[in-house]
């Protein structure tokens, strides 16, 4: 078995060098994506306040990140999402539907003080099967 980190060049990188976007573990593939946020290329985050926005920007970045490994939504099998308010949530879920549409992946949603952005409302991530 092999595992290779990695940063698509189709986000931004992370905003410090600690961490990678994505761990493939071959043979498998099994791809571990790291939490991702609505941060652009400045390290600011987008759309401070808006659930809605914050939402489309990280599964965007998700589905970019998966396509450079050959994969898609539907390669997702397990998805982990922290919000900073859970009042939120039905923005958020609303805001996924167009990515996920029937896609029912298994999930965790759990309420956090903080995330390491003061801005960022949410933050996912997720194991995929790409290929599945």
């Amino acid at each position: 078995m092999r595992v290779t980190f990695g940063n698509p060049e189709s986000v931004p990188p992370p905003p410090r060098p600690v961490y990678s976007h994505t761990a493939l573990v071959t043979p498998g593939p099994l791809l571990f994506v790291s939490g991702q946020v609505a941060l652009d290329e400045n390290g600011k985050i987008d759309a401070p306040g808006d659930m809605a926005r914050q939402t489309e920007l990280t599964f965007t970045y998700i589905e970019k990140i998966l396509a450079a490994h050959g994969a898609g939504f539907a390669d997702i099998v397990k998805m982990q999402t922290f919000v900073t308010d859970i009042s939120l949530l039905s923005e958020y879920v609303a805001a996924r539907e167009p990515f996920l549409r029937d896609l029912r992946p298994v999930s965790t949603t759990v309420e956090v003080s903080r995330l390491f952005h003061p801005d960022a409302l949410l933050e996912v991530e997720l194991v995929a099967v790409p290929g599945a």
